[in-house]
């Protein structure tokens, strides 16, 4: 009889197991459509995405080009930047180190970085740990630092306290990259580590990442890695410089494959836990999830329009709103000709990474909400692609109608005021660094603290 109900019960196993392949072959087969002929829509050059269910890798797909002019496939292993994907492993160092006792979310900032100084005295003494991650601390976004000038780390930090207050502490949300170098310089004051040693010790390896760079700069030694392009409006797709900011690298500058990357996405729906090891506390890991800021911009992410979420705010390296009912986290990546997307809906044990190497290619969104549709909710009736290519075709329009009536709107046969050479000098601001305005050519050319240059 025992062995009749074993046999019974290997039987049923086995019709599951079928049945649950099945339902993601299907599921799979609608995922690669919307893709390739979003590739298509999109001009997408490369693009690298992998979905994992129950712990579990059901999808795992590379499209396109590394480069337009070789024309050399993507691969599971072709490296491309996570951008501010790479926030949310910033989070999760700290947590490690919550959980060793070694620090308090709420412990003051000044408590482990006496030099740490912003343009409030107030906002500046009170400032806590876990205020570093949700981009409620009060002060106003200062990328120009990064984006004009290469200044290390620290300068970059101590020139950051020139930036003014926008709203009060904890009263408001703006986007700030800055607090996560902070953010990446307390970790190596806690841990005695510098924070892309940590990422490598304690997360890269312990997941078996072994192909993800912390430091940008190393790229350049890796034949395996996607060119980056922008779509112009007048040249089409143009190929861009590298982005190389380590600087501000806790921030963004994370670069992997989107083989490490599903090792990623199995802990993130393990819930902290990989393969029986456990990286972070359930406790912890729980608050790298919790809300702890409303996202106040309206329109921070025009896809909303179409999603219609009820709320929206951030937790620790991740936003979040409401998809059909349920609480969704995830978070974008840009750079300069570079994007990415990873997203996890924990109530379906549901993660999806995407990378793709063209500035700005809202594809990204499309393949997210078109893998929580399927894997989440098996409903296949929304074309996402569509709908958020004719939002974006809809803006791309009207920029386009703004350009054209400024051409129209400017005054013919007329000229500067003075010559040309008397806009020529150096200007100096205490935030932003050192312009220089020189002459050549018979037009003015702008460098930003010898590290920017274009012409006007």
């Amino acid at each position: 009889m025992m062995r009749f109900v074993i046999f019974l019960f290997l039987i049923f196993s086995c019709s599951l197991s079928q049945s649950t392949y099945a339902q993601y072959r299907s599921q799979n087969k609608k995922l690669d459509a919307l893709i390739r002929q979003g590739m298509q829509n999109w001009q997408v050059p490369g693009l690298a995405v992998a979905v994992v269910k129950n712990q579990k890798l059901v999808f795992r797909k590379t499209y396109g080009v590394k480069n337009l002019h070789n024309k050399e496939a993507v691969d599971e292993h072709t490296l491309f930047n996570m951008a501010s994907t790479t926030k949310a492993l910033i989070a999760i160092s700290i947590g490690m180190l919550v959980d060793e006792g070694k620090l308090n979310w709420d412990d003051k900032v000044y408590k482990y970085l006496p030099g740490f100084r912003l343009s409030d005295a107030y906002i500046e003494h009170d400032a806590r740990v876990v205020d570093l991650l949700t981009h409620n601390l009060g002060i106003g976004n200062a990328d120009y630092l990064w984006i004009l000038d290469s200044l290390s780390t620290d300068e970059t930090i101590k020139r950051f306290q020139k930036a003014k207050v926008a709203y009060p502490l904890r009263g408001g949300f703006v986007y700030q990259n800055i607090m996560y170098a902070v953010a990446g310089e307390l970790i190596e004051q806690v841990s005695g580590q510098h924070w892309t040693d940590f990422v490598n010790n304690r997360i890269l390896g312990p997941l078996d990442m072994s192909h993800t760079y912390t430091r940008s700069v190393d790229i350049l030694k890796d034949q395996n890695k996607v060119t980056p392009y922008f779509n112009d409006p007048e040249d089409g797709i143009v190929q861009v410089a590298y982005t190389l900011s380590d600087q501000i690298g806790a921030a963004g500058m994370i670069w992997s494959d989107i083989s490490d990357i599903s090792n990623y996405l199995e802990f993130l729906t393990g819930k902290g836990i990989f393969r029986s090891d456990t990286l972070l506390q359930q406790k912890t890991f729980n608050r790298l999830f919790k809300p702890h800021s409303f996202v106040t911009d309206a329109q921070f992410y025009p896809t909303q329009v179409l999603t219609h979420p009820n709320w929206k705010t951030y937790g620790l390296g991740w936003f979040q709103q409401d998809y059909r009912g349920e609480k969704l986290d995830f978070h974008t990546g840009s750079i300069s000709g570079l994007v990415a997307i990873a997203a996890v809906m924990h109530s379906k044990d549901l993660a999806v990474y995407v990378f793709a190497n063209l500035d700005h290619a809202e594809l990204r969104h499309a393949v997210m909400l078109k893998v929580i549709d399927l894997y989440g909710f098996n409903d296949d009736s929304k074309d996402w692609n569509k709908a958020i290519f004719d939002l974006y075709d809809g803006f791309r329009k009207q920029e386009a109608e703004q350009r054209k009536r400024q051409k129209e709107m400017r005054v013919k046969h007329t000229k500067p005021s003075f010559k040309l050479d008397a806009y020529t000098g150096s200007y100096s601001n205490d935030l932003l660094g050192e312009a220089e305005v020189t002459l050549k050519d018979g037009k003015l050319v702008l460098n930003f603290n010898d590290y920017i240059s274009f012409g006007l």
